[in-house]
């Protein structure tokens, strides 16, 4: 099963049936893997219904020609920065993910949290890169971990985040 359709359909099932309905409107698409079932999951959190999505329904994740026309990625309402920990309530079956760039800080806490990373299974959405090579590069600190660049913007906006990289459980996010 895809990653992106794994997540979706662990996200799904954390999902409650009382929730009300939030719908996401596409202002601007920069290319990048999906992140739509991090919205799910983030706006069930708020008190918003499944709006629908289905993991089936998911994209399948780009191979490695068609990562590259989904470059370059940039999340203007994100920047490199420190971030404190605070807690926060996503379902429970909400699948561990990172928010990371390809600058020297993203890289350094990489390789600082890489091992706890590969235990919890987190999933990296990279929010600012420009090319393949980057890409590679993060990808070579990683040494495995599943990582996608992906629009961070309307994640940024409903976590009321500024800051990458993070670690986002569905308990807290971390830095």
């Amino acid at each position: 099963m895809a990653w992106i359709e794994q997540i979706a359909a662990a996200v799904a099932l954390g999902l409650s049936a009382t929730a009300a309905s939030a719908d996401l409107t596409v202002v601007a698409d920069h290319g990048g893997q999906p992140a739509k079932p991090y919205y799910v999951a983030i706006s069930s959190a708020h008190e918003a219904e499944h709006d629908g999505y289905h993991a089936r329904a998911a994209a399948r994740p780009a191979g490695p020609s068609d990562e590259a026309a989904t470059l370059p990625v940039h999340s203007s309402a994100l920047s490199p920065g420190r971030v404190g920990t605070h807690a926060i309530h996503l379902p429970p079956s909400t699948t561990p993910f990172f928010l990371i760039g390809t600058g020297e800080l993203s890289r350094h806490w990489l390789e600082q949290r890489r091992s706890r990373l590969e235990k919890l299974h987190a999933v990296g959405l990279v929010v600012d890169v420009r090319t393949e090579a980057q890409m590679k590069r993060l990808r070579r600190l990683g040494h495995g971990l599943v990582m996608h660049p992906t629009p961070g913007n309307d994640i940024a906006q409903r976590l009321g985040m500024s800051h990458y990289p993070v670690l986002i459980t569905p308990k807290a996010i971390q830095q």
